[in-house]
């Protein structure tokens, strides 16, 4: 017996905005969302999945567009996962992005919140991601009505983005709206060059390849980095004169790169930060700057990819720090989850001592080399899980803290890691999350010891549906 028919739906009136970017309609008494659909669009509908409470389709036919719906300004859109909300005016996303927050902390924490602060929109919605990867690819992303055995082997190759949920399919990304330049140039450059000096693309299935993947970096200071990473085809002294030459001819083209560097990644993932990235040529680091700090950025440093709201969302964390701190004295701070020591060097001039903990010891060895190159001593880094970490022995030998700061990765934080905090209670918490809903969750566990004062939304990222959020906490009177 063959699968059943999914439903053709007509004449669909979009009215909201749901999760991921999708749009909502209602047909039948039942919740449909539909793939890059804008409150006010009349469409036809594909079903392609039903579940008992919901329906998911796309639009085959836009009937009536919304007088909302803007014109894509990428040619990529709808092939790219990325900025699937550039249909959509700016005001529009933030709007959604504050509701966003609302919904996830009143309907999944049940929190009693105050007033949600409007959201810190971007100034810049274009070119204001600070680094992209990009992939390399000897059998690119097919767009519609393509055919691959059509294609000659010069066509079948890509260097650009993974499709979201293929692990071995990269579209070919012509020009991206995301970084400033140089970022397209070098990389039309470099896939041009590796087709004229028939250098292979990686096979992602077979895991080999001469080219893998490539990292640019490029800082509000004005300063470029390329990471530029090989398979195990570029291994060997054989191997040497091709991949330095496509090296130099990358140098002699692009002198505004101030640090470029090389990796040979001939592992089952792309992932190199347990290997030694090679200094080519130009400086070891780039930097960025926030007020009077300097941040040195590595190969495989973690810094946060919008630089101009990073600056605004640190500033709001400083701000309900400062807030909690009585006059004339000086706290113990942790900052939990760390990273490379952005948050914690921000609120050093606030405390007695500001101590970090991260899992990555990479970050540990940046966050360590900035405080130094900052001339600031009041702070101390440790790298460890969290919960092995973060206990009573730990916080015995290095202070009490009067506040914490919490920048947990998606999935927050372990209950663990909330049970400790409960026990040494600190005055006030501040957390900032990229996942309101599993900050939601995390709140409600310290709901019964402490009152949320502020909810600070920040948008990071815009024309996607994510969105940071800080919100501060008092302890309750006992």
């Amino acid at each position: 017996m063959g699968a059943k028919k999914k439903p053709f739906l007509e004449n669909v009136r979009i009215e909201a905005t749901a999760a991921e970017g999708n749009g909502l309609a209602h047909v039948d008494g039942k919740v449909l969302f539909v793939r890059q659909a804008v409150p006010g669009d009349i469409v036809d509908v594909q079903v392609n999945k039903v579940r008992s409470g919901y329906s998911q389709g796309y639009i085959t036919n836009l009937k009536s567009p919304s007088p909302h719906r803007l014109a894509p300004f990428c040619p990529h859109f709808g092939d790219c996962g990325g900025c699937t909300w550039q249909i959509l005016p700016y005001e529009m996303q933030v709007a959604f992005k504050q509701q966003q927050v609302e919904d996830q902390l009143s309907r999944i924490g049940h929190l009693h919140l105050p007033e949600i602060s409007p959201i810190l929109a971007s100034a810049q919605t274009e070119h204001y991601r600070n680094k992209l990867e990009y992939t390399f690819s000897n059998r690119r992303w097919l767009l519609s009505g393509e055919d691959f055995s059509t294609l000659s082997d010069t066509d079948r190759l890509g260097l650009g983005f993974h499709v979201s949920g293929f692990f071995d399919k990269v579209l070919d990304i012509k020009e991206c709206h995301l970084q400033r330049e140089p970022s397209n140039a070098i990389r039309l450059f470099i896939k041009q060059y590796a087709i004229e000096h028939g250098l292979s693309f990686y096979d992602l299935r077979e895991n080999r390849g001469f080219l893998r993947t490539m990292v640019v970096r490029t800082t509000s200071t004005g300063e470029n980095m390329l990471v530029l990473c090989f398979g195990g085809e570029a291994q060997g002294e054989e191997a040497r004169p091709v991949r330095e030459a496509l090296l130099d001819a990358v140098k002699s083209r692009f002198p505004e790169i101030s640090s470029l560097y090389y990796v040979i990644n001939p592992k089952g993932n792309d992932n190199f930060s347990d290997l030694p990235c090679v200094l080519y040529s130009g400086a070891e680091a780039v930097y960025e700057r926030m007020e009077n700090l300097r941040f040195k950025i590595g190969p495989k440093s973690f810094y946060q990819t919008n630089s101009a709201q990073a600056y605004r969302l640190y500033s709001v964390v400083r701000d309900f720090v400062r807030e909690g701190i009585p006059a004339g004295e000086a706290p113990v701070i942790y900052d939990l989850y760390t990273g490379t020591g952005t948050i914690a060097l921000f609120l050093a001039s606030l405390a007695r001592k500001v101590v970090g903990i991260e899992y990555v010891p990479e970050a540990i060895a940046d966050a360590k080399v900035n405080a130094r190159e900052n001339g600031i001593d009041n702070v101390e880094f440790f790298a460890g899980d969290m919960k092995d970490v973060l206990n009573a022995e730990f916080i015995a030998a290095h202070g009490h803290p009067g506040i914490v700061v919490l920048d947990p990765p998606r999935a927050g934080i372990h209950s663990a890691v909330a049970k400790v905090l409960l026990e040494c209670a600190p005055d006030r918490m501040v957390y900032v999350s990229c996942n309101p809903a599993t900050q939601a969750r995390d709140l409600t566990v310290f709901a019964a010891q402490y009152d949320i004062v502020h909810v600070q939304p920040v948008d990071m990222f815009p024309h996607t549906t994510h969105v940071e959020n800080v919100v501060s906490l008092i302890r309750k009177p006992i």
